[in-house]
């Protein structure tokens, strides 16, 4: 089975060919991402028209870069996948279009991907990982904890109340003055600092559900940089410290309980797995670690390639949905928003602007 994937639900233009062996097994036989950092960087974060324009210039060729890569043509193909959201609108739009235009050209099935499953599915590509397991997703634009427990079936455990864990750090790296893309500026800073100098909370911790809050802490850094006034390199790198430090007991404490709601509901997990761009981050890769052993579980992070939105994930969840019938029409829409579970709801008594992802 060979599908082709295409993901452009926010800055990363991608288009990989992946194989799937009757077995399950799967190998990938071209992933290429072209990243718009430099489109956005003088904003200080990603402007959806401009990353909606920077897709429609390079998606073909990048698709047919793909298929010359896996050696593959179109009438080869079992299946076209397209990232059909969560994300911004514009980019959505035009990656799901152009695959509806190949599958009708082609006469190949058309699979649209819940950008969400992609990642919830990626570690079945790389080490061929059973259901159940559970999930930590977190990105800049999703911070999430689910059971896996079979293709489309999800059960979102917990959810942020506000930000993003990636949207806060490029948040707080902006409000400190640091370069696009903030994320990986704040680790970098932080590595340098003294996490004990700043006494920022440590949201959510000890409460019985395992949902996550971020706009608490941001605002603390925000106030202990505006009581510090011009800021020198070593309170930035102080700022950043102590901010990844609460980050990392936060989430080492959300997750555990996640874990615990997990076992509850089905079990011990085999696995913990995590995907998303902070999974980048040495640090929370370090907590994710101590998390892990200590609930006697194994804790899996794909390579940093397919953390990251690629193609090769959206392809590999279409291959996953193939094998199992799954096809979807031409008129399947487009979807800023689109639960991974459909059950979820809002966290109780917060007015979560993310319930659609």
């Amino acid at each position: 089975m060979l599908v082709l994937g295409i993901e452009t639900t926010c800055d990363e233009t991608a288009a990989a060919v992946v194989e799937r062996a009757p077995d399950g097994s799967g190998k990938i036989l071209s992933n290429i991402v072209r990243s718009q950092t430099e489109e956005h960087a003088r904003f200080g974060g990603v402007v959806p028209e401009i990353a909606a324009r920077a897709h429609v210039d390079v998606l073909d060729g990048l698709v047919a870069r793909a298929m010359a890569e896996a050696g593959a043509h179109f009438n080869q193909l079992s299946g076209v996948a397209a990232a059909a959201g969560p994300g911004l609108i514009g980019g959505v739009i035009v990656g799901l279009t152009t695959a509806k235009a190949i599958a009708m050209v082609h006469n190949t099935p058309l699979v649209a991907v819940n950008h969400l499953e992609a990642h919830a599915l990626t570690p079945r590509l790389t080490c061929a990982l059973a259901f159940p397991y559970c999930l930590f997703l977190a990105s800049g634009g999703h911070t999430q904890i689910v059971a896996v427990t079979g293709v489309g079936d999800y059960v979102r455990l917990g959810t942020t109340v506000d930000d993003a864990i990636g949207e806060a750090f490029d948040k707080v790296a902006k409000m400190l003055g640091l370069p696009y893309p903030g994320g990986p500026e704040v680790e970098r800073a932080a590595r340098r600092g003294d996490p004990a100098r700043f006494a920022f909370p440590r949201p959510m911790l000890g409460r019985p559900n395992a949902n996550f809050s971020l706009s608490g802490l941001k605002t603390a850094v925000r106030n202990e940089a505006s009581r510090l006034g011009e800021l020198k390199q070593q309170d930035i790198s102080d700022l950043c410290a102590g901010f990844q430090a609460a980050v990392l007991e936060s989430t080492a404490d959300r997750l555990s309980m996640g874990l615990k709601l997990f076992a509850e509901q089905f079990g011990p997990a085999r696995a913990l797995v995590a995907a998303g761009g902070v999974a980048a981050n040495q640090a929370i890769r370090g907590a994710l670690q101590e998390v892990a052993a200590k609930a006697e579980t194994t804790l899996i992070i794909p390579p940093p390639a397919l953390c990251t939105d690629n193609g090769a994930m959206i392809a590999w969840a279409g291959a996953e949905r193939l094998a199992l019938g799954m096809t979807d029409t031409m008129d399947a829409p487009p979807r800023a928003r689109w639960l991974l579970d459909a059950n979820a709801k809002a966290p109780a008594g917060f007015a979560n602007t993310r319930a659609g992802f």
